[in-house]
């Protein structure tokens, strides 16, 4: 997240990224011969693997690492694709692109793994796994600038993440709000002096704010946001893999110790 950016620059940006990552997906699916169909019945757009899609960064739920993907997303992606026995084949897509269903409707991927809270907005364009986190909203500010609650934030410059809830409260509650197209920007934003303050998932400020003495969380916000993974609708067979994936995690313990490694301590 670096300068401030506009709005129109931000929608230019994003609109590029979804072209780019709509050609990597075709040309990865006519290298492979086109689409397939596991044993377990579950259609995949590219042979072997399962295609996800991501807004990279994200962290802790997906971010670059010594030229690797990792993050708790991907952890979830990997055990995924270990299940249907194929590899995970992770592509880099902006967050509207993800939560607007477009990613998903055009076949460039089979599930969207990218932190998604489910609304019922994004409800009528995508179907989603059960719930694998909750994950409220949160106000960061630094400790310099004493602002302490929403009030506080008139005429204040708050960052946000384009096409996020984070983006949605902060209107609602009648905000000066500056989009960022991913959290690696909007975290940068409030190091260096960009915005005043940020509003975003919990877990997502938490863990850029770990360590750094700099930054105190102002306020928690109870908005009973579940995190799910997004599924093309009506795609039945994915939905039912990807549950089932997520109820063995939660039934052998990996659920609470990959919780436990990415936010610290295990979410519910």
């Amino acid at each position: 997240m670096l300068i401030s950016r506009s709005f129109l620059a931000g929608s230019a940006a994003k609109a590029a990224a979804l072209v780019a990552v709509g050609a990597l997906a075709l040309t990865g699916c006519s290298s492979s011969g086109g689409s397939t169909t596991t044993d377990s019945g579950v259609k995949l757009i590219e042979s072997g693997k399962l295609t996800v899609c991501s807004d990279i960064p994200y962290e802790p739920f997906e971010f670059v690492k010594d030229g690797k993907n990792v993050g708790f997303d991907m952890d979830l992606a990997s055990e995924i694709a270990k299940d249907l026995k194929v590899e995970p084949n992770v592509l880099t897509v902006a967050f509207e692109g993800i939560q607007s269903g477009q990613a998903l409707n055009t076949n460039q991927c089979d599930v969207a793994i990218s932190g998604i809270s489910i609304t019922d907005a994004r409800k009528t364009v995508m179907d989603f796994s059960t719930p694998y986190l909750d994950d409220d909203l949160s106000l960061l500010v630094t400790k310099a600038s004493g602002l302490k609650t929403l009030a506080d934030l008139k005429g204040k410059k708050v960052g946000v993440q384009q096409g996020t809830t984070g983006e949605e409260y902060a209107k609602s509650k009648g905000l000066e709000t500056i989009q960022y197209e991913n959290t690696g920007l909007l975290i940068q934003a409030i190091k260096t002096g960009g915005v005043d303050a940020a509003i975003n998932n919990q877990s997502v400020l938490g863990f850029a704010a770990k360590g750094d003495n700099s930054l105190v969380f102002a306020e928690t916000y109870k908005t009973g946001e579940k995190l799910g993974v997004a599924i093309k609708k009506d795609n039945k067979a994915m939905t039912e893999s990807v549950d089932k994936t997520l109820k063995r995690l939660a039934d052998d313990g990996t659920m609470t110790k990959l919780k436990t490694t990415w936010f610290g301590e295990a979410a519910k």
